[in-house]
């Protein structure tokens, strides 16, 4: 038996920063499967801007040099030299990558440049244009049918606020909060309270009513997806992790300052089964 073939440093990198979006591109074509895995990693890279910068306009200044990059691509200009931003460049210029989604996902991501989320209404915008954005982005690589588009949206997005209520013990130590100040003022809280110390009461059920309204967010995807074929269905399996983990969210005894256990085979399987059914 031949030994697999080994991976490409794109998808090397998505691997290694996105395992569970990987794993869900392992049942798209092979020959969309880098394209896949550079979407990936152009995600991650704007999800450091903030994670690494010590201040908003430092976030900023790096989510516009991604702006910038994906501009001059779209310009004809030569590619910056980046590991990313390189094949990024050509997959622009190839026409494989719409430039509207990529700007999409940069202006999304300036939300999280602030000290707070005000609102529930603005972190879910930014879930949609993130997380959402991307899996858009995936389905486009897919041939998902336009009609399709806002289902996978929503799904995404579903994805992106189950990985919020998952982080927030990992938040907590960045000093960092990305629950909405409205939410968290109804059970007396702040986000600086949050991110101090998120056993603060009142962190859990402003958690469990966000998983409520990502469990909406499934079901509005699901609803939308039904025509789905089954070439683009890998854009829609990180939904079957975000429902487990939302699952977990409402079930007794969980806590947000508890950090989420590995994935386990529970998880992998409940993506392969999916996959393999190529349902969404």
């Amino acid at each position: 038996m031949a030994d697999p073939a080994p991976l490409s440093p794109i998808a090397a990198l998505a691997r290694r920063h996105d395992p569970d979006r990987f794993l869900c591109t392992l049942f798209a074509p092979p020959e969309t499967r880098d394209t896949l895995g550079l979407l990936i990693a152009f995600n991650h890279e704007l999800a450091r801007a903030r994670e690494v910068a010590s201040n908003a306009m430092t976030t900023l200044i790096r989510l516009q040099w991604w702006r910038e990059a994906v501009e001059e691509a779209q310009a004809g200009a030569p590619p910056r030299r980046h590991e990313v931003a390189a094949p990024l460049a050509e997959a622009i210029r190839a026409g494989t990558l719409a430039p509207e989604d990529l700007l999409g996902m940069v202006d999304a991501r300036e939300a999280e440049a602030e000290e707070e989320i005000p609102s529930r209404a603005a972190l879910l915008a930014l879930l949609r244009g993130s997380s959402g954005g991307l899996a858009v982005a995936m389905g486009r690589v897919l041939g998902a049918p336009a009609a399709c588009l806002p289902g996978l949206q929503a799904v995404g997005a579903a994805y992106g606020l189950a990985g919020v209520l998952r982080n927030t013990p990992a938040l907590s130590m960045q000093g960092r909060c990305l629950l909405p100040a409205d939410l968290l003022a109804e059970h007396g809280l702040t986000p600086a309270d949050v991110a101090r110390d998120p056993r603060q009461q009142g962190t859990d059920a402003s958690a469990r009513i966000l998983a409520g309204e990502g469990q909406a967010l499934l079901r509005e995807g699901r609803m939308k997806l039904a025509a789905l074929p089954r070439g683009a269905v890998a854009a829609a399996l990180p939904g079957r992790l975000a429902a487990r983990d939302l699952a977990r969210v409402t079930a007794a005894g969980w806590s947000a300052a508890q950090p989420p256990p590995p994935r386990g085979l529970g998880d992998r399987l409940a993506v392969i089964w999916a996959g393999w059914r190529g349902r969404a």
